[in-house]
Parts: structure tokens; C-alpha cells; sequence
């Protein structure tokens, strides 16, 4: 049988199985918050160069707006989706350039749809001016939706070391003592001080392009969250996808140490 006949058949059949697969998901055990390590932009990009545009970073970007409509509809409330990791910064400053303008690009596009709140988390002060005001002008535009995290220039362990630094800074100016500080601080009062303070922790987050670890993503709000590794390249994630990660989070016995 050729590729063409085979790949004709899979497409006959896949919305029959995207149709049995959201009949078989508990829609009431949908995650309220969803963390998406958005990986494999430049493999995809090496594995298509015969597209009339193999940038893999502008084929990932385009496919953003497709995944949150995924995300409204399976009720899903929160999600962040890592688009730049401080550790990116070490690529060269032209491949850097490029990803920062579709980046504000992106960020753009997103906000123009009026559909979502879109908030920026990461170390900001690393980015160009530019980039950095586009992001800090960012407002909420809806009191209902899906709120998303842009992940921009983002690091796990910069993220904690942030967080206590705004701890120590706000107990500094409320005249308490390190001691004093030191004494009082706990998950509780870091965890107010994280980009995503004031939001659920991620119940479940995902990882494409079929590698198995995290990343330094989200180190704090991870530690009960389920995790989903999915072979495609982000670019080439699909519908059937994202449901069969839903449905692998749905049969899960979230136990939470016990």
C-alpha cells in the first residue's frame, strides 16, 4: 500500500476516532490547568525543508490559536505555554532575533482575538526593550475564557530565586528583620510570589517532540502534576493529541503522596 493511500485512509478515520475519543473523556475530570512544553520547532523544520516556509518556529506559533480553541472547549481554564526558556539565550543572537519577533508577533495575534487574558511570566528584564513594554502593557481584556501564561524567557529555577527575592524585598519594606523573615517564610509565602501567583498549579502539562523530562518548567507548581510526553513535533501536534493526553490524565489516581 503507498504513503498516499495510507495517508488518505488516516484521514477518513482520525475524526471518526477524535469522535470516540471525546465520548470515552469525563469532561468533569478535565484539568483546570494546563502546562505545555511547546518542543520540537527546529527538528520539525529539519524534517520538512521542502515546504515553501520550513520555519519551524513560525509553523509552531501558527498552531497556538488552533490548540487554546482545543483548550475551550474541553473547559480547560488556565494555560501556560513556554515559548522561550532562559537557557534559549545561549543560540546564536540571529536564530535568537528571529524567535523574539515571531514571539511578540505571536503575542500579538493572540491578544487581537479578544478571546483570552494573556499574561506574560518569566524574567523580563532579560528581553529588548521592545519586547519587555509589549509584554508589561499586556491587560485583561475578559472576566471569563481561558487565561493564558506566555512563558517568555523562562526558567524554573530564576522563577524561584525571583520569588524570594520579592519575599525578602517586601518583608524588608514592612521593617521586619532577615531573622524575623527568615523565620516566617514558608511554600505558602513563596508561592505568592511566583509568575503565576493567584492561579491553580498545573494538574497535568504536556511535552512534544518525544522527549522525557520537564526542562526546568515549572519546578515549584509541578510537584502533583501529571505529565504527558507525546511523540509529535510541536508543529505536527493535532487535535487527537491533545485528547489522548486528556484521556491519559482522566484515567489517572491522583493520589498526592498517599
Amino acid at each position: 500500500m503507498s504513503a498516499t493511500i495510507r495517508k488518505f485512509i488516516k484521514s477518513l478515520l482520525y475524526p471518526l476516532y477524535e469522535w470516540r475519543l471525546v465520548r470515552a473523556l469525563d469532561f468533569s475530570k478535565t484539568p483546570h490547568h494546563v502546562g505545555v512544553i511547546l518542543d520540537g520547532n527546529r527538528r520539525w523544520a529539519k524534517a520538512n525543508p521542502n515546504l515553501a516556509d520550513p520555519n519551524g518556529h513560525k509553523a509552531g506559533a501558527s498552531k497556538i490559536i488552533e490548540f487554546l480553541g482545543w483548550c475551550d472547549e474541553a473547559d480547560v481554564r488556565v494555560v501556560t505555554l513556554w515559548l522561550l526558556s532562559t537557557d534559549n539565550f545561549k543560540r546564536s543572537s540571529a536564530e535568537i532575533d528571529e524567535l523574539l519577533h515571531i514571539i511578540g508577533d505571536t503575542v500579538d495575534e493572540l491578544a487581537a482575538t479578544g478571546r483570552w487574558n494573556i499574561k506574560a511570566v518569566g524574567a523580563l528584564d532579560l528581553l529588548p526593550d521592545w519586547l519587555s513594554k509589549k509584554l508589561n502593557d499586556l491587560k485583561p481584556v475578559r472576566n471569563d475564557g481561558v487565561e493564558v501564561n506566555v512563558a517568555i524567557s523562562y526558567g524554573g529555577r530564576r522563577e524561584i530565586v525571583d520569588a524570594v527575592k520579592n519575599y525578602l524585598s517586601e518583608e524588608e519594606r514592612a521593617g521586619h528583620s532577615l531573622s524575623q523573615a527568615s523565620a516566617d517564610l514558608s511554600s505558602e509565602n513563596i508561592s505568592k510570589f511566583l509568575y503565576t501567583a493567584g492561579q491553580p498549579d498545573p494538574e497535568l502539562l504536556i511535552r512534544t517532540s518525544g522527549e522525557q523530562r520537564l526542562g526546568g518548567f515549572m519546578l515549584w507548581q509541578s510537584a502533583s502534576s501529571e505529565f504527558y510526553f507525546c511523540e509529535a513535533y510541536w508543529p505536527d501536534f493535532r487535535r487527537v493529541d491533545f485528547l489522548r493526553a486528556l484521556r491519559a490524565y482522566s484515567l489517572r489516581q491522583r493520589r498526592f503522596g498517599s
